[in-house]
């Protein structure tokens, strides 16, 4: 009798491909996505004494910070803006982008035990935690939407329709984050030092986007450099929007566009490279 042949539902075999992404694979493993997402929010908070309360401390007390520092002190303008909302806005998109890609950033360093014991995609990692992070930057978003209500019914603020993008910048500054954190998780698995200077070098990039100043109010040459800056046409854009204040033009968004998806498709090329051969120099 022929015994009847087995059929596998998953066959692991080695990419010969680097435009093999197998993107289908990681919808297919979303539950583990969640499974992620889940871990990544219990354990932030586990053992804290105010648990998810941290995520409405950290833009108060960064924000008041700034409106001392930056509003009362060194008095940068604002366009014209309330300082406390115009500050609160550029907080919570930054807290946002820079929780993912520091994160992203470890990808394999971070997981490696997991990845040496069972397989599954390894984009599911990075993917898991810029979704994980949308979660924190939805909490930090309702309360910018309390203080920007209150100056709304005060009528010092004009917003538009352009308000309707925010959910498109919130995808870029995604997009942004996870493909150059895909790169610099790359890196890190050879080069580990690189992760301290990502973290010195995040901190630094903040003072060069927008987040406490307006582009109108740079010179003419760091204007016209921060004009290439990716997150230049998105905070411009959304401080447009929701404030009706800024120097943003669709111009300046559709350029952060075309550098973010040329980003992202270089990180993910990067990312399914070294995923062949990381085990070995991790």
């Amino acid at each position: 009798m022929n015994e009847p042949q087995e059929k596998w539902t998953e066959i692991i075999e080695a990419r010969h491909s680097l435009l093999d992404l197998k993107l289908k694979e990681v919808w297919n493993y979303k539950d583990l996505v969640y499974m992620f997402v889940k871990r990544d929010f219990i354990s932030g908070f586990k053992q804290t004494i105010l648990g998810p309360t941290w995520f409405f401390i950290n833009p108060i007390f960064t924000t008041i910070t700034f409106l001392i520092v930056f509003g009362k002190i060194a008095r940068l303008p604002t366009d014209g803006a309330p300082p406390l909302l115009f500050y609160l806005s550029g907080v919570t998109l930054w807290n946002y982008f820079s929780s993912c890609l520091l994160g992203t950033s470890s990808t394999f360093v971070g997981n490696a035990g997991i990845f040496g014991k069972v397989y599954f995609p390894r984009l599911v990692t990075p993917v898991s935690i810029v979704i994980s992070n949308l979660m924190r930057f939805g909490v930090q978003f309702l309360l910018f939407l309390l203080v920007w209500m209150y100056y709304l019914f005060k009528g010092e603020i004009h917003p538009n329709l352009w308000m309707l993008a925010t959910p498109f910048l919130i995808i870029l500054m995604a997009f942004f984050a996870l493909g150059t954190g895909m790169i610099f998780s790359s890196l890190t698995t050879k080069y580990k030092d690189l992760s301290m200077l990502l973290v010195f070098g995040v901190n630094l990039y903040m003072y060069a986007t927008p987040v406490i100043y307006p582009t109108s109010s740079l010179p003419g040459f760091f204007k016209k450099l921060a004009f290439y800056n990716p997150l230049t046409g998105i905070f411009e854009c959304f401080k447009y929007a929701w404030l009706g204040v800024g120097d943003f033009s669709p111009v300046m968004l559709a350029v952060s566009t075309c550098i973010i998806l040329l980003l992202l498709m270089t990180g993910t090329l990067i990312f399914n490279k070294v995923e062949k051969t990381f085990m070995d120099t991790v």
